[in-house]
């Protein structure tokens, strides 16, 4: 025990603290932290609070008063200015004056004689004027002669429990004893805003020649930026891009046996012609691939790679570097499997290798080549197949020198494990929510996402389809499924991608049995008809202008749920802290159905009187409706439009709404 600090004030459970503060937050600029702490003292002495917290550039602690909330629990909250590392911890300690002033205002009201009380109180304001301006000395100095003068007049007492002497007391900040701190420093990793709101676009460029059957180039993408912009997506997702190995070549439909013609799977990385920092011939040359890069930045749109640490049995690590692979008594390589299924055409890096230090050493320069030729958003395959310690090394090693490099983790895996990516690093990743269908499954997975610890760290990319999944409700569900599960990524989560344009053209056709494309784009060559009849390009365009309008849609953590009488309809609401933007999404999960139910709007939390009338405006149909009270109908044609983006616009606030955690 150390008996030359003495401390009567605990401080604990603070939150969020990841591990023991072994992992940071995450943040973009302007997102609020908000602390938590159980805070308490022996006897019934009152305590005092703060939360101090600073960036990585400043020496000294910003402070900001917290507040009890009951229950001892405490709390604070400060915003993000820059996009650098902040700290932040928590102070406490037994507030004398505070502990006085109480004291004070039992007794006089109890009736009692409080002419020592107010002796007590002089004594404590006289070491508090040691520290105050001269202004505020004189200031005290009167209030001393009235405390030592008087026997508790009211006018006096009035004096002493009055909020100006609280705030002259409050700023001298002398009035603290046995003051604690929080025995750790925890921190807060600042990304750039596309960490938090990015609309994604999947294509492979090889399917965009302009002839059937000739292979797509970088230029041949060019063409196709405008109406990628133009539908409102920000971030164009390439899959990898690297010569295509010709060992074990998979064929049409994942066939053992590869024809001639067949192109195999981009995944297959490595060949005669290089490795992962060589580009497939095909598809044009490294001038051609930064040329598109260039011109992806004048429709704002950012061009993300597909990082894959896998390789074909062609590539030359295996010949060069065997050390690194995983070899079987009868000599050969063990490819990737997972069974039942086999990629007999991609050889998985060892990470057990003796050579691993080589080995990271290596994986790091080609995340460091293409991050040099213009690439900062980067999606990795698999990353729950190799160490944790590896991503936290390889991330934290980038970061420190392009911090602005975002990290997509494809990790469709078990949830512990996806956590553990997010904590050690990947700035958003993959989640469950192409496998959640009914109103039950979404109001429980997004509380969990929003509402558990998870939120402080995980940040959830929705994605609707990808070139490996074809959900059932896609496959039967029709063009109304399509619709809807868009509305839902794309409103739920405040980043969300499509795999395209097998999307917005609705394609549903799969492997009989399984959740996988027929004819499947991994392992050919497409001729797309992006305008053809029915297609979403346009309603796709209406629902990411909705994101991009609302700052309400920019977060995935202002989630509100709704109640509605009827199961086959979702509702929830996004607004701002301000409650100056509010969206209020109503979704029908039965694309077969009309559905129709009473619709709970919760006009109290939003500010809005029980008799005002208030404007709902439909984003996607342009539809206006004026409403009253909380209980409103709605109902869903799934075959006209299965959802409503309804932007709510009324005129009266309540001040005590603006601000919830000071």
């Amino acid at each position: 025990m150390n008996l030359k600090n003495k401390t009567r004030v605990v401080i604990e459970h603070v939150s969020p603290e990841i591990d023991g503060g072994a992992f940071p937050i995450k943040r973009v600029i302007s997102e609020k932290v908000v602390v938590q702490a159980d805070i308490f003292a022996d006897g019934h002495d009152e305590i005092g609070a703060e939360l101090l917290f600073k960036n990585g550039k400043e020496k000294q602690w910003r402070r900001v008063p917290m507040r009890h909330i009951g229950n001892d629990i405490w709390m604070g909250g400060f915003i993000i200015e820059e996009e650098t590392l902040y700290y932040y911890t928590v102070e406490a300690w037994i507030d004398e004056f505070a502990t006085w002033r109480k004291s004070v205002s039992k007794k006089h009201e109890a009736g009692q004689d409080i002419k020592v009380e107010l002796l007590i109180g002089a004594q404590i304001i006289q070491e508090s004027i040691k520290k105050c301006a001269p202004s505020e000395s004189k200031e005290l100095k009167e209030v001393i002669k009235k405390l030592k003068s008087d026997t508790g007049r009211e006018e006096t007492v009035s004096v002493a429990l009055s909020d100006n002497l609280l705030g002259l007391i409050k700023r001298c900040a002398t009035n603290r004893k046995f003051i604690t701190r929080y025995e750790r420093e925890l921190r807060v990793r600042v990304d750039r805003q596309k960490a938090l709101f990015s609309t994604w676009y999947e294509l492979f460029p090889r399917s965009w020649g302009k002839a059937s059957g000739q292979h797509g180039t970088f230029k041949d993408c060019q063409r196709l930026l405008p109406e990628i912009a133009r539908m409102g997506f920000d971030v164009l997702y390439l899959p990898p891009i690297h010569p295509i190995g010709k060992t074990n070549r998979k064929g049409r439909n994942n066939a053992i046996v590869a024809g001639d013609s067949d192109p195999g799977s981009p995944w297959a990385i490595g060949g005669k012609e290089g490795g992962h920092k060589a580009i497939h011939p095909q598809l044009g040359s490294l001038d051609d691939f930064k040329h598109l890069v260039n011109e992806a930045r004048k429709f704002n749109i950012e061009v993300a790679l597909d990082l894959a640490f896998q390789c074909s049995p062609d590539h030359l690590y295996v010949k060069e570097h065997p050390e690194w692979f995983k070899w079987r008594p009868d000599g050969t390589v063990q490819f990737a499997e997972n069974p039942p299924k086999k990629y007999e055409d991609i050889l998985p890096l060892t990470f057990d290798t003796d050579d691993w230090q080589n080995l990271w050493q290596e994986l790091k320069n080609i995340v460091l080549f293409w991050v040099k030729q213009g690439i900062k958003i980067f999606r990795v395959d698999n990353p729950h197949t190799k160490p944790f310690e590896f991503w936290d090394w390889l991330i934290a090693e980038v970061k420190k020198d392009y911090p602005d490099v975002i990290f997509l983790a494809e990790a469709f895996t078990r949830p512990k494990v996806m956590y553990r990516l997010a904590k050690g690093g990947f700035d958003q990743s993959y989640t469950y929510f192409t496998w959640r269908n009914t109103k039950r499954e979404f109001i429980e997975y997004l509380t969990e996402l929003t509402e558990s610890e998870a939120r402080e760290y995980f940040r959830p990319g929705f994605w609707t389809n990808t070139p490996d999944i074809l959900p059932q409700h896609l496959q039967f569900g029709g063009r109304p499924a399509f619709m809807m599960r868009l509305v839902l990524a794309a409103t739920l989560s405040s980043s969300y991608g499509i795999y395209g344009p097998a999307f917005e053209l609705c394609v549903s056709e799969a492997v009989s049995g399984k959740e996988e494309y027929l004819n499947s784009e991994k392992y050919e060559i497409k001729k797309w008809d992006w305008d053809a009849s029915g297609n979403l390009k346009d309603f796709i365009a209406r629902v990411n202008q909705a994101r991009k309008d609302n700052p309400a849609l920019k977060t995935t953590f202002n989630l509100n749920f709704c109640e509605v009488s009827n199961d086959c309809i979702l509702s929830y609401y996004k607004a701002t802290d301000d409650f100056s933007n509010m969206i209020l999404v109503v979704v029908n999960l039965d694309p077969h159905h009309t559905q129709s139910g009473w619709l709970q709007v919760p006009i109290e939390k939003m500010g809005i009187a029980k008799n005002q009338t208030y404007l709902a405006h439909d984003l996607l149909s342009n539809d206006r409706y004026i409403w009253q009270g909380e209980s409103n109908f709605v109902e869903l044609n799934p075959h006209v439009c299965p959802a409503h983006i309804l932007k709510i616009k009324c005129n009266l606030r309540r001040e005590q709404d603006f601000d919830y955690y000071m």
